[in-house]
């Protein structure tokens, strides 16, 4: 049976772990063709050979605040395997120099809007185009819970950086509802991932504040949220743009959770 994007062609940001490289998995399974942009070279070259090579996947190394290095990985993908249907904007960070307000210096600010935010900014710009004259296309551009809400734990410009990505992900979903390009913001919750997982390591205090806010009583997981951005890059969301898309284990939800 053919999978749900199949013969669609993928743009995937941060593909090398995390949530990128479960949705990379994801959508070569249901039978995309996966462009893979990261730094992680190694990585990168070691996933296309696991997926099966050319036939299936592609890695460019990617510096997603460049804009030249963004539009050659759309391009990539277009010169490779003949259209751009999918992008799934999710590259970012999170480092452990963002914190409150009182202590985030600018430099520490700016680097998180120029990854998380501008970014999103630039691969969109880059893939509307192709989109558009395709007269198609699906994009999801990685917001969080705190887009929505205050975090339990200061990140003044990861939280800014996401609710940007959630207000120009509503305003572009509107401006092309009506030439086929959807638009939708998926926000995950804590999931299990690699940046998590080093917030363990270095403040496991800080960590344990995030899952005591989660009703379900655990993080997610990045295959979890892969199914969620499957969804949405599927027809079977084919009347959802311009969508906040909480994936979050209902910690955006509670009022109080019960411990």
């Amino acid at each position: 049976m053919a999978g749900r994007i199949e013969g669609r062609v993928a743009v995937v940001t941060g593909g090398c772990s995390g949530i990128g490289l479960a949705t990379v998995r994801r959508f070569a399974e249901e039978g995309a063709k996966v462009v893979i942009g990261d730094i992680d070279d190694d990585a990168g070259v070691k996933l296309v050979a696991d997926l099966g090579g050319i036939q299936s996947a592609t890695y460019v190394h990617v510096d997603v605040t460049d804009k030249g290095q963004v539009d050659g990985l759309f391009k990539t993908a277009k010169d490779t395997y003949g259209s751009v249907d999918i992008a799934f904007n999710n590259a970012g960070i999170s480092p452990p120099d963002d914190d409150s307000i009182l202590d985030t210096d600018l430099e520490a600010w700016r680097r998180v809007q120029e990854v998380n935010l501008t970014s999103v900014y630039l691969c969109c710009k880059a893939a509307l185009p192709y989109m558009l004259e395709q007269k198609r296309g699906s994009i999801i551009n990685t917001a969080s819970f705190v887009a929505v809400m205050g975090a339990a734990t200061s990140q003044i410009s990861y939280s800014a950086s996401k609710g940007g990505v959630l207000s120009m992900s509503r305003e572009l979903g509107v401006q092309f509802a009506r030439e086929g390009v959807r638009v939708n913001a998926l926000c995950p919750g804590p999931v299990n991932t690699p940046l998590l997982k080093e917030l363990f390591a270095k403040d496991p205090e800080r960590a344990q504040r995030r899952l005591v806010h989660v009703p379900m009583g655990r993080f997610g997981e990045p295959d979890e949220i892969a199914g969620a951005v499957l969804f949405l890059a599927s027809d079977d969301a084919s009347f959802i743009t311009a969508n906040t898309f909480l994936v979050d284990g209902g910690i955006s939800g509670a009022y109080v959770t019960p411990l």
